[in-house]
């Protein structure tokens, strides 16, 4: 620890006698200096040991020195230290009394010791305490380090937790606790999930500070990219000392390279998964998995499903965030998906695809929940009209369980339900949502109404000429099936007037009725241009 009032005083060659503020001696010194001058507070920092000899100072007069021991109070001098023997035989009484009345230590300094003595003495035991910071520092940094290697994280966190006597958490790139040391700590790290969100939100590296009731918190970074990937928190009864700061700076060095893999291992990865997804969806499952040998293997061996994600905005700024390694608009999704397959040790394929971003996922696994998890949030955000315009997240399709066999089908699969999620504004639609429910919301496509709009523009110009209700005519003859007497019931007119109208449909559309596919054609039309309000 550094030198105190009180272990000065004890220094054996010092020969320093008490004189006022006895209580106080536990204070840190900072620095012990020299100073004559009548107000020597412009130059004092807080914490030093101020040494005189009053030799510019009337200090037999009881205002004065109340003053002047007032301002030294006020600017964080710590003790005041007097030369007797010099200018004045003994520590006049004005000066006694006033550092008693404002607790401030007051030191007899004998006339045979030097105030350079006593500034050695400050020097030697501030060297010294950084000394042991520094040796304790660096052992803290051996023992994290060989927990690091051979117990992972979490033995990291046990040894940084002793090391500060507190307790330490370690936090995914969602704002999840991976680990803590010890358990207890679990609960408490759970409640600054909030905090944590904070600190993502700044350029890393970043920290910040937690006061609890019951302890401190520091927030740190984990990662060097432009966002966070992790963060670790350190939670202690007091600040941390400098041993401790050392241990602190050496966790997160450690960490740091525990959770971020370099640049060259990710490119290596991202084009191992390029090529694994190029050979499934060739059709060629037994390159796919020689390929992909133990670091997709797993995940080929067991059903699967495909996630085909692409930006809300333009095709250009999807291909630029795809390109960019699936961050920018995706970045959340990877982040959720990844945290999610980390945390149960899942295998996770992620792979930018063109313009788009394909992920690979287990069957009911966890990373899939993680992607319905976030598209359900991304489309309640959506709603309350809070997405940023600057990331304005994804959309995606999810297929239905598939094997490396079907990957083709499966990707096809996701890519039709990614169409249907463009067209209905959510951020994720799963295939089997298709099957289930009815063809008609599908019908909205701006394609199939520009195609309807074509197809009975003819008829609706001949009702406008008032010869004839051919399209109301059209729509209940094929609701009744080409029953020709209900669907003239429908109308209230004559069967034969029915029969008449449906042969000039026939001949303004160049189309014959008895054919299913025009008869199909021109009904999906009709629900069309219905849905639409036309």
């Amino acid at each position: 620890m550094p030198p105190t009032l009180a272990s000065l005083v004890h220094h054996s060659a010092l020969k320093l006698t008490v004189r006022a503020g006895e209580d106080r001696l536990d204070v840190p010194v900072r620095w012990a200096h020299v100073s004559e001058l009548a107000d020597p507070v412009p130059y004092m920092e807080g914490g030093e040991l101020l040494l005189i000899t009053a030799l510019k100072l009337d200090a037999e007069d009881p205002q004065t020195m109340a003053r002047y021991v007032k301002r030294l109070v006020g600017a964080g001098v710590v003790g005041l230290g007097f030369a007797v023997g010099v200018n004045y035989p003994d520590i006049p009484d004005a000066l006694v009394e006033a550092a008693a009345a404002e607790g401030l230590p007051l030191i007899e300094v004998p006339r045979r010791t030097p105030f350079l003595a006593i500034s050695k003495a400050v020097s030697a035991a501030i060297a010294a305490d950084q000394y042991r910071a520094v040796t304790a520092g660096f052992a803290a940094q051996r023992e994290l380090t060989k927990q690091a290697l051979g117990e992972g994280a979490q033995g990291l966190l046990g040894a940084l937790a002793a090391q500060v006597d507190g307790w330490s958490a370690l936090y995914d790139a969602s704002g999840a606790v991976v680990a803590t040391a010890p358990e207890w700590a679990a609960r408490r790290a759970a409640r600054l999930t909030p905090d944590v969100e904070r600190l993502r939100e700044r350029p890393a590296p970043a920290s910040l500070v937690v006061a609890g009731t019951d302890d401190r918190v520091e927030l740190h970074s984990l990662g060097t990219g432009r966002g966070p990937r992790a963060a670790l928190a350190v939670g202690t009864a007091s600040t941390l000392g400098t041993a401790d700061r050392y241990a602190v700076h050496s966790a997160i060095a450690l960490l740091t390279l525990t959770t971020e893999r370099s640049r060259s291992l990710q490119a290596a990865e991202a084009r191992i998964g390029a090529a694994v997804l190029r050979m499934l969806l060739a059709g060629e499952p037994d390159h796919a998995r020689a390929v992909a040998g133990d670091l997709y293997g797993g995940l080929l061996d067991a059903p699967f499903r495909l996630v085909v994600a692409e930006a809300v905005g333009t095709q250009e700024a999807a291909g630029d965030a795809a390109g960019a390694g699936g961050r920018g608009w995706s970045g959340g999704l990877v982040d959720a998906v990844e945290a999610a397959a980390a945390r149960l040790g899942e295998a996770l394929l992620v792979v930018p695809y063109g313009d788009r971003l394909v992920l690979l996922v287990a069957d009911g696994g966890a990373a899939q929940a993680a992607a319905v998890g976030y598209a359900a949030t991304v489309d309640a955000e959506r709603a309350d009209g809070r997405e940023p315009a600057e990331e304005p997240g994804p959309l995606m399709g999810l297929s239905a369980p598939a094997g490396p066999i079907a990957a083709a089908s499966a990707y096809k699969q996701a890519e039709q339900a990614l169409s249907v999620a463009r067209r209905r504004g959510r951020c994720l639609v799963e295939h089997e949502e298709l099957a289930a429910g009815s063809v008609l919301p599908l019908l909205a496509d701006d394609a199939v109404r520009a195609f309807a709009d074509g197809l009975l523009r003819a008829l609706r110009e001949h009702d406008a000429t008032g010869r004839g209700d051919l399209v109301a005519s059209l729509r209940a003859w094929l609701s009744r099936h080409g029953q020709w007497d209900a669907a003239a019931a429908d109308l209230g007119v004559h069967r034969h007037t029915l029969r008449y109208r449906m042969r000039r449909v026939e001949e303004i559309l160049g189309r014959s009725l008895d054919d299913p596919d025009v008869r199909m054609e021109l009904w999906l039309s009709l629900k069309a241009t219905a849905a639409a309000g036309e």
